[in-house]
C-alpha cells in the first residue's frame, strides 16, 4: 500500500463539554506526522470523545486543534476527508451478522464509489473488481490479517472472530481509504499480554508506514511516540459515579456530547 503523508496533530487547551459537564478539558499535544499517539486514561475520562474530536467527528467547545494543517473546530469536514476510524464502539462497529468478506467488499465498494477519482468510476466492471481486490489485499497486509488463518477464511462471521482478529479487521477497513490519520479506540481492551504486544506492534508499523495513529488505551506502551493523558471529567456534578457509571463512563460521555453536538 502506498504510504500516505501522515497528518500532524496539535492541540492547545482543547476541551469538550456535554450536558452533564466537561467530557475532557485542557488537552495539549504536539505530534509530528507519522506518529503513534497513545490517548491514555481510565474509562469515563473522555478518551473516546477526544479521539472523535481530533478526527473531526465531534465538535469541541473550548480551545483549538490543528490536524493535517486544518484547524478545529472550523474544518471538521476537511479533516474527516483524510482521517479514518478503526474500531470505535457505537460509531464504527463491525456487524456480527456479516462475514469478513462481506465487510471487506462493502467497504471497497464504498471507497471506490465515493472516495475514488472520476477516472476510477469509468472503469469496466472487471477493472473495478480487480481494483477492489487489490485495495482489500493491501489493507489486509497492512493490518496483518491473514484470511487463511480464520476458522472459515473470508467466510468467517465477525461474531466468530477473536478480539485481536476483529481489531485487525477494523483497522484494515479503516486503511482502505489510505488515510493520513487513523483513530483506534480500546486498543488494549480484553487482550492478553501477548496479544496486546501484537496490537501495539501493528499500530507502530502503520505509523512507521506514514499514517499518524491515535490509539485510545488504558495504559500507554513503550512503542508510543507521545502519550496524551485524560483525566476524569465532571459530568456528574452531584457526586462521584457509582460502580456502573465507572464501567461505561466513556459511552455516557460520548452520548452526552453527541446529544449536544450531533454526530458529524
Amino acid at each position: 500500500m502506498d504510504s500516505p503523508h501522515g497528518a500532524g496533530v496539535t492541540a492547545e487547551d482543547f476541551g469538550l463539554k456535554g450536558p452533564r459537564g466537561w467530557v475532557f478539558r485542557g488537552v495539549r499535544l504536539e505530534a509530528a506526522p507519522g506518529s503513534l499517539v497513545a490517548v491514555e486514561g481510565p474509562s469515563g475520562s473522555g478518551r473516546t470523545c477526544l479521539l472523535l474530536a481530533l478526527t473531526g467527528r465531534m465538535k469541541p467547545t473550548e480551545g483549538h486543534a490543528e490536524v493535517g494543517g486544518e484547524r478545529l473546530p472550523g474544518r471538521m469536514t476537511a479533516i474527516r476527508r483524510f482521517s479514518a476510524l478503526g474500531p470505535v464502539p457505537g460509531v464504527s462497529d463491525l456487524d456480527p451478522a456479516l462475514t469478513v468478506a462481506e465487510h471487506l467488499r462493502e467497504r471497497a465498494l464504498l471507497q471506490h464509489r465515493f472516495g475514488g477519482s472520476v477516472r476510477a468510476l469509468l472503469r469496466t466492471p472487471a477493472e473495478r473488481r480487480t481494483a477492489a481486490r487489490a485495495t482489500i489485499d493491501e489493507a489486509l497486509k497492512a493490518a496483518g490479517l491473514d484470511l487463511a488463518t480464520l476458522p472459515k477464511d473470508e467466510r468467517t462471521y465477525v461474531r466468530d472472530l477473536e478480539r485481536l482478529e476483529a481489531l485487525r479487521l477494523s483497522v484494515a477497513l479503516g486503511l482502505m481509504g489510505r488515510p493520513r490519520l487513523l483513530g483506534v479506540d480500546d486498543a488494549d481492551m480484553k487482550l492478553s499480554d501477548a496479544e496486546r504486544a501484537e496490537a501495539w506492534a501493528l499500530l507502530r508499523s502503520i505509523a512507521d508506514a506514514g499514517t499518524t495513529v491515535l490509539a485510545v488505551c488504558s495504559q500507554a506502551p513503550g512503542e508510543a511516540d507521545l502519550t496524551v493523558g485524560t483525566t476524569r471529567g465532571t459530568q456528574d456534578e452531584q457526586g462521584e459515579r457509582d460502580e456502573r457509571d465507572d464501567e461505561d463512563g466513556d459511552e455516557k460521555g460520548a452520548g452526552d456530547a453527541f446529544a449536544t453536538t450531533g454526530r458529524a
